[in-house]
């Protein structure tokens, strides 16, 4: 899991932020997933080491234009580009009305499968290695948050310990990787876990934007090795934060705390916290480390390895 920042900006694009994206890439399957698709994305990703040719799927948060405006486009270019493979987009009701909007009024026709899933609270997507699950936040239209799962695996396989045991090489090995029970030819009856190290704990990813504190994102965010949450303004400016129900930086290190997450990355910061300004970025990444001391600010493709549980 390598997570990629590709807007970090609320509201508006800044000559050194764009606005929402990030993407979570899968080295193991030779993918990625986007999760919101502000305007100007696709420039983003030109400009990162991600190949849009890998995009599978997308989440969208909500529809606010920050956060869907670069949808269309992107979509555009993939089909453009000749990338026969389907995409899966997963969002609120209203995306599939307007992406088929788009498509009709811009005249573009998509050479490639697209299915649109409106999501509702709870499981979403699984397949052999992945859950992801979403929850509602509390924001000025509908509103959810995700949470990816990776799956535990069983440990390393030890070929030496199977080859003392005269176990010869071949599909059997497959069989004792995954920890099953098999019957050798001579009788033996060898339990796979007993071959393998210890089980790899699946790591756990979580985006949650745009919302005021509420009590869906810490259900959401709960044991996440990363947290990923909007602070849009400071700690001072927590009337306004209500107002617009969006977060302060103090509101998204309370989220990571009682959610006990391993790391917060906070994104989706207001332009008035530009440098020359009484306030400034680096005062909301003071105000959540007093908070919750594991927390990082994010800016513009910010990658960053999500590590495996030991």
């Amino acid at each position: 899991m390598q997570i990629t920042f590709l807007g970090t900006s609320s509201g508006v694009p800044t000559r050194s932020r764009n606005v929402s994206s990030v993407a979570l890439r899968l080295p193991q399957r030779a993918e990625f997933w986007l999760f919101d698709c502000g305007e100007g994305t696709q420039h983003q990703l030109l400009r990162s080491d991600l190949k849009i040719s890998q995009l599978t799927r997308i989440f969208i948060t909500h529809l606010h234009g920050d956060h869907i405006f670069g949808l269309m486009g992107l979509l555009a270019t993939y089909g453009l580009a000749g990338h026969p493979t389907r995409i899966d987009i997963y969002g609120p009701p209203g995306l599939n009305e307007y992406l088929r909007a788009c498509e009709r009024y811009s005249y573009t026709h998509l050479s490639f499968p697209l299915k649109v899933h409106t999501v509702q609270p709870g499981l979403i997507y699984e397949d052999e290695e992945f859950t992801v699950f979403c929850g509602p936040l509390k924001h000025r239209v509908t509103a959810f948050g995700y949470r990816v799962m990776e799956k535990d695996r069983p440990g390393s396989f030890n070929v030496e310990k199977a080859a003392e045991l005269g176990i010869s090489p071949g599909p059997i090995y497959g069989r004792l990787k995954r920890g099953e029970q098999v019957t050798l030819p001579d009788g033996r009856q060898i339990n796979g876990a007993s071959l393998c190290g210890p089980t790899e704990i699946g790591r756990k990813f979580v985006y949650c934007t745009d919302t005021v504190y509420c009590d869906g994102a810490v259900e959401l965010a709960q044991d996440a090795d990363v947290l990923i949450h909007e602070a849009t303004f400071a700690h001072q400016d927590a009337q306004l934060a209500f107002e617009r129900l969006h977060s302060t930086s103090t509101m998204a290190a309370q989220v990571a705390l009682g959610a006990g997450a391993k790391l917060l990355i906070m994104t989706h910061f207001s332009p008035r916290y530009a440098p020359g300004n009484d306030l400034q970025l680096n005062d909301l990444l003071l105000e959540a480390r007093a908070i919750f001391p594991n927390t990082e600010m994010a800016y513009d493709f910010l990658t960053y390895d999500v590590p495996r549980r030991k």
